[in-house]
């Protein structure tokens, strides 16, 4: 795996990722937009990078972007691979180990999620404080050193956090907190399955970023992440969620989105 690491590394540093980064970002469904706003940007197609996996959903690119944002060097992936695409819970474990062997120590994970609380409507934006793990998978399965028993006790960073609920602040933004579900996808939840959800003490559902979480404190990296809830869950107000609906809320809140990562991004030197 390190070998794979280091070579997905070596060629991208060889093509322009070289050098100093402040932090990296993975861009979920309908959020890839994000990269319009880099100075100098610089990409690399999933399918050029060794080792990197292939996104074959819509709404994500596939790419690896670099630039500059609000002054700071940063780090865009462009879409990322599900555990329902590839059967493995580690499918971004490149990308993640990639991270940490660029020398990048802050990792922002991003996706659409539908939202289980009706006071929480779609177009939100929600950071994301922790996480149920209700897919039955771990990116983690079959690794044999003792850096699999990882805590994940404060994974999503407290000053991280703190620095996103500032930047909203500062954009006159509502960032509340919630607790991200991951389940496994690609079907939506049933109606009573978002009920579990909710009794189990869940915010928002998703199919995606828990296993990066885990995969990022592994690898020792700092975490927060952001949820634009896309939809209300199954059963919600009477809510059948499609994968087009998602992709379209996520576009409409794009500008807010765009807008609290640039005053993030502008906070991060005082984290």
């Amino acid at each position: 795996m390190q070998q794979n690491v280091q070579e997905a590394a070596e060629f991208a540093r060889a093509r322009g990722f070289d050098g100093r980064f402040d932090a990296a970002f993975v861009l979920g469904t309908g959020l890839g937009p994000l990269v319009d706003e880099l100075s100098d940007p610089v990409s690399l197609p999933y399918a050029e990078i060794p080792h990197f996996p292939r996104s074959g959903v819509s709404g994500h690119a596939g790419r690896l972007v670099a630039g500059t944002l609000e002054g700071k060097r940063v780090l865009l992936f462009q879409g990322r691979a599900h555990y329902y695409e590839t059967g493995d819970a580690g499918a971004m474990r490149v990308p993640v180990a990639f991270v940490k062997e660029l020398g990048v120590s802050t990792l922002v994970l991003t996706n659409a999620a539908g939202s289980v609380r009706p006071e929480i409507r779609p177009g939100s934006l929600v950071a994301i404080g922790d996480h149920l793990n209700l897919s039955g998978s771990n990116p983690l399965l079959r690794d044999h050193t003792e850096g699999r028993f990882v805590s994940l006790t404060g994974a999503y960073d407290e000053d991280l956090r703190r620095t996103l609920q500032k930047a909203a602040g500062k954009i006159g933004l509502e960032l509340p907190e919630g607790v991200y579900a991951w389940l496994s996808g690609p079907s939506f939840e049933t109606p009573a399955e978002i009920r579990m959800v909710q009794i189990l003490g869940g915010d928002l559902v998703g199919m995606s970023t828990v296993p990066e979480v885990i995969l990022a404190r592994y690898y020792g990296l700092r975490v927060a992440a952001v949820s634009v809830v896309t939809n209300l869950a199954a059963g919600i107000e009477g809510a059948s969620p499609s994968h087009q609906e998602t992709k379209d809320t996520a576009a409409e809140a794009s500008d807010k989105f765009k807008r609290l990562i640039r005053a993030f991004v502008a906070e991060l030197s005082h984290v």
